[in-house]
C-alpha cells in the first residue's frame, strides 16, 4: 500500500505541475470530472473534480483567494466613487478669469418711460402774494385769442391776471378747501373790481371752483419774477358805444395825460375801454388810482400796459 502511494505521488505532483504553471496563467483541463461526495449525492461538473480533490487543496485555496481579491476590488470600485482631485491654483485662477463678467458689459436697468414721468416741480415762491376772489372762464372764450396773442385753451392750466407779466407761473390756492394748482399767466382780466384772477376751466377743476363760480383764493408768484416792474395804466371805463368812450376821454383830457381808448373784441361784441396814464411801477400806479378815486369818484382798475401786443382781455 505504501508502495502504491509512492508510485502514485510523482504522477499526482506531475498533474499539479501541469495544472499550475508558476510562470503562466492557470490551466485547467476542460474534461468533465466526477467525484462522489458521499453516498447520497453525486456531483458532476467540468473542472470541479480537481477543485474538490484533496490533492488540489493548495491550488483551490490559491484560486479562491485570487477570486476574492478580484471580487473585492471590483465592489470597492463600484461602491466608493473616486474623490475629485484638487484643482491647481493656476488652473482655478484661469477659470475665474474666463468666467468673470466686466461690470461695463452688464445691461443697465431701464429708465422709467418718460411718458409717465411726473411734471417738474414748480419753482419756489418769489414772496409776492395776494388774496382775493377768483372766477373762471371757458366757453365762449375757448378758441379765441388771449391777450398774449396765443389761442386760449380752457383745458390747459392757464389764467388771466391784470398786472402780472405774461408767462408768470403762479400757485393758486382755494382758501375754502386748501386745494391748489399752478397756472401760467396768458391773458388779462378779470375787469371786475372784486376779483383778482380768472382761471381756465382746467385750473378751476383743480381747485373745485367750477360749481361755486367765485371762490376766495391766495395767489403766490413763483420763480424770480418782479411783478411790480414795468409800465401800468388805469382803466376808468368800458363802453359798447364808442361815442360814450370819447366823451369820457375828452372830459379827462384837461387834467390827465395820456388818455387813450382801447378797442376790445369780445364774444359779446366790441367794447371801448378808456385808460389813463403810463406809469412806471405798480405801486405808483395804485397811488395814482387812489387820486382818481378821491378827486373824480372813479374806481379804476390797475392793469399792466402790454405795449406792442394786440389789445385783449377776457372781461
Amino acid at each position: 500500500m505504501r508502495r502504491t502511494a509512492n508510485i502514485l505521488r510523482p504522477r499526482r505532483l506531475r498533474r499539479i505541475r501541469d495544472l499550475h504553471d508558476p510562470g503562466g496563467a492557470l490551466k485547467i483541463s476542460p474534461e468533465t470530472v466526477s467525484v462522489t461526495l458521499d453516498s447520497r449525492k453525486h456531483v458532476s461538473h467540468p473542472q470541479l473534480g480537481c477543485l474538490l480533490n484533496f490533492s488540489c487543496r493548495p491550488v483551490f485555496a490559491l484560486c479562491v483567494l485570487c477570486l476574492l481579491c478580484v471580487y473585492s476590488s471590483g465592489c470597492a470600485a463600484r461602491k466608493a466613487p473616486a474623490q475629485p482631485s484638487e484643482t491647481p491654483a493656476e488652473t482655478s485662477d484661469a477659470a475665474k478669469r474666463s468666467t468673470a463678467v466686466d461690470a461695463s458689459d452688464m445691461p443697465s436697468a431701464s429708465a422709467p418711460s418718460t411718458k409717465h414721468n411726473k411734471p417738474a416741480a414748480a419753482p419756489a415762491s418769489s414772496g409776492y402774494t395776494e388774496e382775493g376772489n377768483a372766477s373762471w372762464y371757458g366757453v365762449p372764450f375757448h378758441g379765441r385769442h388771449a391777450s398774449n396773442g396765443e389761442i386760449y385753451d380752457m383745458y390747459k392750466l392757464t389764467a388771466a391776471h391784470r398786472t402780472l407779466p405774461f408767462e408768470t407761473m403762479v400757485r393758486v390756492t382755494n382758501l375754502n378747501n386748501g386745494k391748489s394748482t399752478v397756472v401760467r399767466i396768458t391773458d388779462r382780466g378779470p375787469f371786475v373790481d372784486n376779483r383778482i384772477i380768472d382761471l381756465s376751466l382746467a385750473a378751476a377743476r383743480e381747485v373745485d371752483s367750477v360749481g361755486p363760480g367765485v371762490v376766495p383764493v391766495r395767489v403766490e408768484v413763483l420763480g424770480g419774477v418782479d411783478p411790480t416792474a414795468g409800465f401800468f395804466t388805469l382803466q376808468v371805463g368800458a363802453f359798447r358805444d364808442r361815442a360814450n368812450a370819447e366823451r369820457l376821454r375828452d372830459s379827462l383830457n384837461a387834467s390827465y395825460s395820456p388818455i387813450f381808448i382801447q378797442q376790445y373784441d369780445s364774444p359779446d361784441g366790441v367794447f371801448y375801454r378808456v385808460r389813463v396814464g403810463r406809469i412806471s411801477g405798480e405801486d405808483a400806479a395804485r397811488q395814482f388810482g387812489e387820486q382818481l378815486h378821491d378827486r373824480d369818484g372813479f374806481t379804476p382798475l390797475v392793469t399792466r400796459l402790454d405795449e406792442g401786443l394786440p389789445a385783449g382781455g377776457n372781461r
